[in-house]
């Protein structure tokens, strides 16, 4: 996925001009099959509306997904449900052809978060901006999104954990925000393992390097591929042609819940272009 931004990476004086370098990007670019998506900017600010409806109506039917920054409720969700649907009868586009993406990035908004995440059919991903909230909650650090080394533990484990049940208790993609020291390559290493053993989608990059980590990162080892896909055969054979419910796999049991778990690598190897070895 890809995201083109008329928020944070746009000065106030440029808001309103950098909409139509956008549309122009996603009319006159090649994207390939990507999900192209574009963050506009919050409700709290005078630009929001304009954003939508200039981009969404002008951008064509290449633009995927729009991105809601710093949601603090449902109705902000809702409302930009509404929103779409509007545009959309306008521009000639098909309803809900527009899906939509929530940050979570302050107290009130993971607060609310159940409510933000269940708010509209639109809704496909929700993702955690670090920094954001580390100022919202007044964290004393000067850089977001990094390990804080005189923390004993993740002092984001349960920001992590609370956004991850609220988004997959609503069927959503979950991803974390930027790491910010875009040089230090294993420190983004080390950092992103926190959120892929907790079971997030994946983590933004700001880098073409960042990028080659992170799909190490969130991508199952060719090992755990194969496993995954004996684990399925083994499950498959035991409840197809012996009519078990569980069977031994090695030294381990597997049943209906390992074959859920294989699925997911299996599946996510693929997406990866993983082949079976």
């Amino acid at each position: 996925m890809t995201f083109l931004d008329l928020e944070d990476s746009v000065s106030p004086n440029e808001k309103v001009a950098a909409r139509q370098k956008v549309i122009a990007a996603i009319r006159d670019q090649r994207w390939d099959d990507r999900v192209l998506c574009v963050r506009v900017n919050a409700w709290d600010t005078e630009w929001t509306y304009g954003d939508v409806i200039e981009v969404v109506g002008n951008a064509g039917p290449r633009l995927d997904e729009i991105m809601l920054p710093k949601v603090q409720t449902a109705a902000e969700v809702v409302a930009l449900d509404l929103l779409l649907t509007q545009v959309e009868k306008n521009a000639g586009l098909p309803i809900g052809h527009i899906g939509i993406e929530a940050q979570i990035e302050t107290a009130r908004g993971l607060i609310n978060v159940d409510d933000i995440c269940a708010a509209s059919p639109r809704l496909e991903t929700i993702i955690f901006g670090p920094a954001d909230f580390a100022a919202s909650i007044e964290m004393p650090v000067l850089t977001g999104g990094v390990a804080i080394p005189e923390y004993p533990g993740d002092h984001f484990n349960y920001v992590f954990s609370r956004i991850l049940m609220a988004g997959r208790a609503n069927g959503l993609q979950v991803i974390d925000g930027p790491f910010l020291l875009v040089r230090e390559l294993d420190a983004l290493r080390e950092f992103a393992q926190r959120t892929r053993v907790l079971g997030y989608d994946g983590k933004w990059a700001l880098t073409p390097d960042q990028a080659g980590v992170l799909n190490e990162v969130y991508s199952p080892t060719q090992e755990q591929f194969d496993k995954a896909w004996d684990i399925l055969e083994a499950y498959r054979a035991a409840t197809e042609d012996n009519h078990t419910g569980a069977v031994m796999f090695g030294d381990e049991m597997i049943d209906e819940a390992s074959r859920k778990m294989a699925t997911k690598f299996v599946t996510r190897g693929e997406r990866a272009g993983f082949k079976r070895s």
